[in-house]
């Protein structure tokens, strides 16, 4: 997942944690301002209840009213109450407080917020509560928490929308940083050193080092460069000089015995040293892009030609070779690289096979892939070999014949025109070459 798509997500769910806990405080927060409110109204309405009191008024309440000695007086709507009652003949503290509790009225239940007030009047004391009812209160506040419920949730919603888009703007630099400067690079000269444009300083920091960093990159690969063409020259120059005055020693009629097998060891020698030297250039030269992809190869026409120039090979180990190729496959390379490619993985299947084993080779067209199978029934390898085996000078046989390059120069070639190789072995079983190529990259 992007960057730009994380922050967007911290974002909303911050904001969401927040819708939560302000959904959660929000009744109490009512309650409280409510309360408060209410509770103003009480006390104002108890004390112009108190100033105007006189004897003959709360005789009249009391005394002529009923006969338990309380008065009681509520609004039509029942939302309000006012009732006096006295209380034991002793004297009491004046006190007032606030209670929140069901009142019954007239068959009618409701929760009110009620104003307890205790005093004495004429040496007599009475308890006044004054109650106003709860219920559009909590209306109130049903109809407030989904109001704000709303009005949050499309406050997330475009403040999501205006974070996405502001992060895409501000990593803008960014992702281009990436695309033009590291996805799209494989070799320091498609390095594009155009500075990137951007208001923060930190992605100005982040292009720079990439262009110095691709800048030391380039001069080291030209220092390479130029040092594969001076060690083909120094040193593959000296061996054909040696190589051809042994040559000439081996036409000397004078040398015993003894003296031809030491000049023949050495010629040996040096076509050993030769060919070690000539496969790392190959493979230097491939990894440093020396080499042009713009040649249309036909796999199948090359498999062909392998096959009879290796026929000799073939009939020497009293193998069978399977050509059970259906394809002509195309694709937009170098030719001579593919044939180096598929000439080494067949030697290995025959060098590696048992006595009259076989070689199959096959194919098969997906929809977005063609598989190219080079398959024996040789010694195989383990997990550990199938790890090493495209390593330089990786050898899984002791005993047989070779440098260890031949897969690693098969390696360096798939990945240089973007072929993937997988192998598939198991001891004293044979192995599998599979080359799997994109349908989206062949010419035709």
């Amino acid at each position: 997942m992007k960057i730009k798509h994380r922050l967007a997500i911290f974002n909303a769910l911050t904001r969401l944690a927040v819708v939560l806990i302000l959904w959660w405080l929000l009744p109490i927060l009512i309650e409280r301002v409510v309360y408060k409110h209410i509770n103003e109204s009480l006390i104002y309405k108890k004390e112009n209840f108190i100033k105007h009191l006189d004897k003959e008024e709360i005789n009249d309440f009391i005394v002529k009213k009923d006969s338990s000695e309380t008065f009681a007086s509520f609004t039509t709507l029942h939302d309000e109450f006012l009732q006096l009652s006295r209380l034991p003949l002793q004297e009491v503290a004046q006190k007032t407080k606030f209670i929140t509790e069901p009142r019954i009225i007239e068959g009618e239940q409701n929760d009110y917020r009620i104003l307890e007030h205790r005093f004495t009047y004429d040496r007599q004391a009475y308890l006044l509560e004054i109650g106003s009812s709860l219920s559009e209160i909590k209306d109130l506040t049903i109809a407030i928490r989904m109001f704000f419920l709303v009005v949050l949730f499309v406050t997330i919603s475009v403040t999501f929308a205006a974070d996405t888009l502001y992060i895409e703007y501000l990593l803008k630099p960014f992702y281009k940083i990436i695309d033009t400067k590291i996805r799209k690079v494989h070799q320091p000269d498609t390095f594009d050193p155009t500075p990137i444009h951007s208001i923060s300083a930190d992605f100005r920091a982040l292009d720079e080092g990439l262009n110095q960093m691709m800048a030391r990159i380039s001069d080291l690969f030209a220092k390479e460069k130029q040092f594969i063409a001076n060690v083909s020259h120094e040193l593959l120059t000296p061996i054909a000089l040696l190589k051809s005055k042994f040559e000439n020693l081996l036409q000397n009629d004078s040398l015993d015995d003894d003296a031809i097998d030491k000049i023949a060891a050495s010629l040996k020698t040096l076509d050993r040293l030769k060919k070690i030297i000539s496969n790392l250039l190959l493979i230097s030269r491939i990894d440093n892009n020396q080499y042009q992809l713009n040649e249309e190869v036909d796999c199948y026409e090359i498999a062909t030609n392998l096959i009879h120039e290796l026929d000799d090979r073939i009939q020497a180990r009293e193998l069978t070779l399977k050509n059970q190729l259906k394809h002509h496959y195309k694709f937009k390379g170098n030719h001579t690289l593919f044939q180096i490619l598929l000439y080494n993985l067949l030697v290995n299947a025959i060098k590696f096979n048992r006595a009259k084993g076989s070689v199959v080779l096959s194919d098969q067209m997906n929809q977005d892939e063609y598989l190219f199978q080079v398959a024996d029934t040789g010694i195989g390898m383990n997990q550990e070999q199938m790890e090493q085996a495209f390593e330089r000078f990786s050898r899984q046989n002791k005993d047989q014949d070779g440098y260890g390059l031949g897969l690693a120069i098969v390696d360096s070639i798939a990945h240089f025109q973007n072929i993937t190789v997988k192998v598939a072995s198991e001891p004293n079983q044979g192995t599998i070459f599979t080359l799997i190529f994109k349908r989206n990259t062949p010419a035709s």
